[in-house]
């Protein structure tokens, strides 16, 4: 179909998603790209951390195409800066190996997060100058 057969249509456009419109698009999307890409395998992720009985943070991400994506990575503050941070991401790390891959990914605003990911190996691959009120936004990965 060219733009010319189009004919009618019809766009709208709301502040919140429905589950149909969301299973629709995604699913539509999922399966082009494994048309493209060949099964994703996508594994939810997820890393608790306690300091003795107590939550004190956690990582979330998935593992989709050979790939450990980390979508958050949050240490309570009062536990910052004693190493949990690193260690949930050895561990997801660990884990999506476990898994099969090759490489993990995430972005942060954070200039500490940037800090923590950099001590563990991961480099930036692209950015995002003055993402919001002067503050960049950084992609990073690191190769297994």
């Amino acid at each position: 179909m060219s733009a010319n057969d189009a004919g009618h249509f019809t766009l709208a456009v709301t502040d919140w998603i429905d589950a149909s419109f969301e299973r629709d698009v995604s699913g539509g999307l999922a399966a082009f790209n494994r048309a493209q890409l060949g099964p994703s395998h996508q594994r939810d992720l997820a890393v608790s951390v306690y300091r003795g009985d107590d939550f004190v943070g956690g990582l979330a991400g998935y593992t989709a195409w050979d790939w450990l994506f980390v979508k958050w990575l949050w240490i309570h503050e009062d536990a910052r800066g004693l190493g949990f941070g690193g260690r949930a991401l050895e561990a997801a790390e660990h884990e999506a190996q476990k898994r099969g891959c090759r490489a993990a990914w995430l972005d942060t605003i954070n200039p500490a997060a940037r800090a923590l990911y950099a001590r563990c190996g991961y480099e930036v691959f692209g950015e995002i100058a003055d993402f919001h009120a002067g503050q960049s936004r950084y992609f990073m990965q690191k190769r297994f």
